[in-house]
C-alpha cells in the first residue's frame, strides 16, 4: 500500500488533518517526528509520500519555519533528494511551504538539472503579509494547467469550487531579479491566488519544482476534503458538489502519481 509519513515537531498544529488528507486519498499516513527522523534518515525510504504540516513550528522563533527548516537542511536534505530522486512526492502547506523554501527544496534544479549534493541557498523567500495583519479566510485559487504539478493535476476547471482556505501571517510570497517570471515561464507556478490578499508577487499561492512532485502551497487543501467545508457550501448547486473536492483531490492526485511509479 501506497505509504505517506507527515514530519511533525514542536508547534505543528496541522498535522492530524494532513494525515487524514493521504488516509482519505488512499495512502497509510503515520505521524513521525522530527527528531526521530534526524535519528534515522532511513525512515523516509519507505515512504511514497511525505508531508510538512502548518503550524507554528517552534513558535516561528527568529522568522516562520525557521529552525525546522534549519534543521532539515542540516540533517535531512539528503534522504529528501534521494526520495526526490526515486520519485516520491512531497507537499508542504504554510509552514511546510516555508520550510521547504528555506531548506532548498524549492523551487528546486532547472529542468534537466541534478538536484544539488548540498542544499541550495533560499531564492525565494514568504514573508510579512503586505498589511502586516495575520489573515484567516477562504479565497479562490486558480491553477496553471500547465504547470507539471502532479497535486493539481485536472483542477484548472473547478469553477466555483475552486476556492482553498488561508491562515497566515507570513505568506507574502518574494522573489527576486524577475524570478518569478521565470518560475511561471517553466512552469513551476502552480497556484495562484484570485484576489491577492497579502501581496504575493504575481498572486503567487504556490509553487512546484521542475518535476512536479514537490509542492509546497500558503494555502490549506488538507482543511477542504469535504463539500461541507466549502464557506458557501449550502448555496451551491447540486451538480457542484458531486465527487471530491479540490482539497482531496490533490491528494489523490498525488496517490496516484507514486502508485504510476511504483507499478512501471
Amino acid at each position: 500500500m501506497t505509504r505517506a509519513i507527515v514530519i511533525r515537531t514542536a508547534g505543528t498544529n496541522c498535522d492530524e488533518e494532513l494525515i487524514r488528507a493521504f488516509d482519505l486519498a488512499g495512502a497509510a499516513a503515520d505521524p513521525v517526528h522530527l527528531e526521530r527522523v534526524i535519528a534515522d534518515p532511513g525512515v523516509l525510504e519507505s515512504a511514497d509520500l511525505i508531508g510538512f504540516p502548518g503550524g507554528f513550528s517552534y513558535g516561528d522563533d527568529i522568522a516562520s519555519g525557521r529552525v525546522f527548516a534549519a534543521k532539515v537542511r542540516a540533517s535531512l536534505y539528503p534522504a529528501l533528494r534521494g526520495a526526490v530522486d526515486r520519485g516520491a512526492c512531497i507537499i508542504g502547506v504554510c509552514n511546510g511551504f516555508q520550510v521547504l523554501v528555506q531548506a532548498g527544496l524549492l523551487p528546486g534544479p532547472d529542468a534537466g538539472e541534478a538536484w544539488p549534493e548540498t542544499p541550495a541557498e533560499p531564492v525565494v523567500t514568504l514573508t510579512e503579509n503586505e498589511s502586516a495583519r495575520f489573515i484567516d479566510r477562504w479565497i479562490g485559487v486558480e491553477v496553471d494547467e500547465a504547470s507539471p504539478c502532479v497535486w493539481t493535476r485536472g483542477l484548472g476547471g473547478s469553477g466555483d469550487g475552486m476556492v482553498l482556505p488561508i491562515a497566515h501571517a507570513e505568506g507574502r510570497f518574494v522573489a527576486p531579479n524577475g524570478l518569478a517570471v521565470q518560475l511561471a515561464s517553466t512552469g513551476r507556478v502552480a497556484l495562484r491566488y484570485r484576489e491577492n490578499v497579502n501581496g504575493s508577487e504575481g498572486a503567487i499561492a504556490g509553487i512546484c519544482d521542475t518535476s512536479g512532485r514537490v509542492f509546497g502551497l500558503m494555502p490549506h487543501p488538507e482543511r477542504y476534503l469535504s463539500w461541507d467545508r466549502h464557506p458557501i457550501s449550502t448555496r451551491l448547486e447540486s451538480e457542484a458538489i458531486t465527487g471530491v473536492t479540490p482539497g482531496l483531490r490533490m491528494f489523490q492526485n498525488a496517490v496516484e502519481a507514486v502508485s504510476g511509479v511504483a507499478s512501471a
